[in-house]
């Protein structure tokens, strides 16, 4: 973010946009004034021109490339992947890749400090219903002053929704329904009714999150895939069974390069918050959903651009008779041939048995055991088609110089001068955490003013501020304080910090396969970490609210108004703060021009759930049914009755708008 280490900025390259400005304008002087200040306006790029990374190895994998397609997008949106036969992936990323509940969507912040018992406050009490008055969760007495009077405040998270909290037991032997026992929950429970639990954190949008080089909020998703769990190398223990014999099976490990949405994709089955009932594991959730027909329960539509030609005849689900089929149409044989079983213990070893006659709940085929490394790359590869390449920005750049207004060229100006925006949301791409801008330099440098004065490298006293390393496309931005959520500056279960400039000065990159630095480790410079969250996306930004990562932030004005000020908890978090967040001085007429610009990022093919971003019907979850007197209404054993939303199918050629969060505009 320092200028040493920020996109360069070409004057040489802004011919559309001149062309642009003097056609709207229509004044030979404001174009000056334009080409006066190219130098802050860096190339115009459609994001048609940056290619969509693939593993190296991939085609030791996978073998037909569309059946993995038609299985990822099939595992996406089939509601039967999740514990209670109802939420899966496509639950918290239904609406331009991302989610729009507001009923029973709200989080306490402390669930980040692992505490889970009843101290937790949920501001507004589970299945609440959130409305405008509610934002910003920060509020204060002058928007464009972080240091008026606070008129309410709030820690709380607008979270998903997920499953309700469950042990797991088993998969029936039959229909695939698995066996569960609720538990009592001290946080999302009302009168000893549990209700549907909801994430820390709110849902991103996975449209072009295919560009990201890490991804979750944390930046945990590694960009190498174990074929296990998110972790990738930091997780010496993973293993996959290989049989490239159908008789020789054993544990191997795997790598599989530029491939964060696979160990992204891992995550959410596992999660007791998202997708399952505590203790269920992938080799369960393969052994319940191989034997299923893909999206038996939910109407797709024959038009759809993935699925058309494979459309069962009752309009329900595909055709395949199973999942097991897709797989073993997708995937290399040597990763579910094996005629062995795998038998796991209680203590986590493992053993290969002969097929059993009746197999025991701890006993796997081949395929089932394998199941996470079907899931993430199928996921991955149909993620890998959502990519949002035709919004009025990428038809500027590509020449069109009446695809932008006036207001919002001036916008894109403000983008990359006075508002600061392209320090973080570079390139075509928007984000600073893409990997065409972190994988060459995935750890940088930068000036912190906030950090003690130090020795410059002549041996002179720094006063201006001093050197820190971080991850390149994560900051700290100064939105909760840090203690509520360490972000990047939390450990995984390994030991290993998330934050790889916290690897780097551990001297332990070379333990987990990184790359070394272009700079040594010095005293000089101390990591940032704490409280930094994965720079997210702009584009589409306009259908995504609430913003940030505790959604605390409802439309665009509000997001522009919080940079104005310099954040909300600069103050606080001003040991790990970049100098970019400051205050900016914009006038109402700028932060005009910069939520138009911001607007002109959008895809009408993600707003209109055109191909590539039509789907299957799914139902939805939005909080639940409660009774006369307030209480959660159950159902005969016990569970609470949920509210649903239905979306339709829609094929390649879409059908209308939903609605974006709270129905703002």
């Amino acid at each position: 973010m320092s200028p040493k280490h920020s996109t360069p900025f070409w004057r040489s390259s802004m011919k559309s946009f001149l062309w642009a400005a003097l056609v709207f304008t229509g004044s030979w002087s404001q174009c000056q004034e334009i080409v006066d200040g190219a130098e802050e306006v860096p190339a115009l790029k459609s994001l048609k021109l940056v290619p969509v990374q693939r593993p190296s190895n991939l085609q030791e994998f996978i073998t037909d490339e569309q059946a993995a397609l038609v299985l990822g997008k099939a595992l996406f949106w089939d509601m039967q992947t999740g514990s209670d036969g109802v939420t899966t992936c496509a639950t918290c990323h239904y609406h331009a890749g991302s989610d729009t509940r507001h009923v029973n969507s709200v989080s306490p912040a402390q669930l980040h400090a692992g505490r889970t018992d009843g101290s937790m406050i949920l501001r507004r009490g589970v299945n609440a219903k959130l409305n405008l008055r509610d934002f910003p969760f920060h509020r204060l007495a002058d928007a464009n002053n972080r240091h008026s009077s606070v008129l309410s405040d709030s820690d709380n998270i607008v979270g998903s929704q997920g499953v309700l909290l469950e042990a797991f037991r088993h998969v029936q032997p039959r229909g695939g329904d698995e066996a569960r026992v609720l538990i009592p929950d001290a946080v999302f429970s009302k009168s000893g009714t549990n209700t549907r639990r909801v994430t820390p954190r709110n849902s991103p949008s996975v449209i072009n999150a295919v560009f990201n080089l890490r991804n979750f909020w944390d930046g945990r998703a590694q960009d190498v895939f174990n074929g296990v769990n998110v972790f990738g190398q930091r997780d010496a223990g993973a293993r996959v069974m290989r049989a490239d014999k159908p008789s020789e099976m054993s544990p191997t490990t795997i790598r599989l390069e530029r491939s964060s949405l696979a160990s992204q994709a891992v995550g959410p089955p596992l999660s007791d918050l998202e997708m399952s009932a505590d203790g269920r594991t992938f080799p369960d959730i393969g052994r319940k959903i191989l034997g299923l027909r893909p999206l038996a329960r939910q109407q797709v539509h024959r038009q759809d651009s993935v699925f058309s030609g494979q459309v069962h005849s009752t309009g329900r689900g595909l055709m395949h008779s199973s999942y097991l089929q897709l797989v073993r149409r997708a995937f290399h044989p040597r990763w579910w041939q094996g005629t062995q079983w795998v038998e796991r213990h209680g203590d986590g070893t493992v053993r290969l048995i002969s097929p059993p006659k009746a197999p025991k709940a701890n006993q796997y085929s081949h395929a089932s055991w394998n199941f996470a490394l079907f899931f993430g790359l199928a996921i991955q590869t149909y993620e890998a088609t959502l990519v949002s390449d035709d919004a009025p920005f990428d038809r500027f750049a590509e020449g069109d110089p009446q695809a932008l207004t006036s207001q919002q060229i001036e916008g894109w100006r403000l983008f990359n001068s006075k508002g600061r925006c392209a320090a973080c949301h570079s390139g075509p791409e928007f984000t600073n955490a893409s990997i065409s801008r972190s994988s060459t330099e995935r750890i940088e440098r930068m000036i912190f003013a906030s950090r003690p004065p130090s020795l410059d490298a002549f041996g002179f006293v720094n006063t201006t501020g001093r050197h820190v390393v971080y991850d390149n496309g994560f900051y700290n931005i100064g939105v909760r304080p840090t203690h509520e959520d360490l972000g990047l500056g939390a450990v995984d279960p390994f030991g290993y910090p998330l934050s790889e400039a916290r690897v780097f000065y551990q001297h332990k990159l070379g333990e987990l396969g990184l790359p070394m630095p272009s700079f040594p480790p010095d005293s000089l410079r101390s990591p940032s970490a704490d409280g930094s969250f994965k720079t997210p996306t702009l584009r589409n930004v306009e259908l995504t609210a609430p913003y940030f990562h505790n959604g605390g932030t409802l439309t665009l004005r509000q997001v522009i108004d919080f940079y104005n000020r310099g954040g909300d908890f600069k103050d606080q978090n001003i040991a790990d703060i970049p100098p970019d967040i400051t205050e900016l001085g914009l006038t109402a007429a700028e932060k005009d021009q910069l939520v138009a610009f911001m607007r002109a990022l959008t895809d009408e093919r993600v707003r209109h759930h055109k191909a590539p971003f039509d789907h299957p019907e799914l139902l939805v979850p939005n909080g639940h049914f409660t009774d006369s007197q307030g209480g959660i209404e159950r159902d005969s054993n016990g569970r609470a009755l949920s509210q649903w939303i239905v979306i339709p199918a829609s094929g390649r050629q879409g059908f209308g708008v939903l609605p974006n969060f709270l129905h703002i505009p």
